[in-house]
């Protein structure tokens, strides 16, 4: 199945297995940021939006991934992205921002906002939206003990920004920092070469976490479609 290794820049359509009763494809949009885009990752396959749609086409929804994420990007670039994405009108979207605001210094209550107006955008052009907020930086290696306290508290505090922005926007919200953050605190293994970005294996956690608000959101609009 040679989808699962196209470039992270292509669009791939990731069939259901063929025992399984198959009535739409969804697009699936992916925004946001490096985490989004899967930088760090030892080949496509592991990125979060190749593990999903693998993950939705074995449960009966095939999807085509559209990557849209730009690595970098804090929620001051999500309109841009929003843009291109609405245009095509996605049925699914995965919203994955939060870290380079906290590193850019991005106030939260501007982040949280743009996130909201993001969401408002993809909702009004009938996409169900999963949002990913902000990871804890405080597992982050190279943050020195001494700041943790702090690097944890500011990142609790945008993550409850943007869930609030996000669900009343109409998004579902996936506590990927909360779930996750433990594990990669006990784990170097789960960050890269560059210790700031999730390995492959730290992807796997990233998208265990995420599953359960993706299913539920390609149910939705699985349902939406047959309508």
């Amino acid at each position: 199945m040679t989808g699962f290794l196209r470039p992270f820049s292509q669009h791939g359509t990731f069939p259901a297995l063929p025992a399984l009763p198959i009535n739409v494809t969804l697009a699936f949009a992916i925004l946001g940021d490096s985490i989004a885009y899967g930088q760090g990752a030892a080949r496509p396959a592991d990125t979060i939006g190749n593990r999903l749609a693998t993950d939705l086409g074995r449960h009966g929804t095939p999807v085509d991934l559209h990557m849209y994420a730009i690595p970098g990007a804090d929620s001051r670039g999500l309109a841009a992205q929003v843009q291109r994405a609405a245009a095509a009108r996605p049925d699914l979207a995965l919203i994955i921002i939060g870290a380079n605001d906290l590193t850019h210094l991005v106030p939260p209550h501007q982040a949280a906002a743009l996130l909201g107006d993001a969401v408002r955008t993809l909702r009004a052009a009938g996409t169900e939206v999963v949002v990913a907020p902000a990871p804890d930086l405080s597992v982050v290696p190279w943050v020195p003990p001494a700041m943790r306290a702090a690097v944890q508290a500011g990142s609790r505090f945008l993550q409850q920004e943007q869930a609030r922005a996000a669900i009343a926007a109409g998004a579902r919200v996936a506590d990927i920092g909360g779930s996750s953050a433990g594990r990669f605190a006990a784990d170097p293994a789960l960050f890269s070469g560059d210790r700031f970005h999730p390995s492959s294996a730290g992807y796997a956690v990233i998208t265990d976490a995420l599953t359960p608000e993706i299913r539920a959101a390609a149910e939705a609009a699985r349902s939406t479609r047959a309508r």
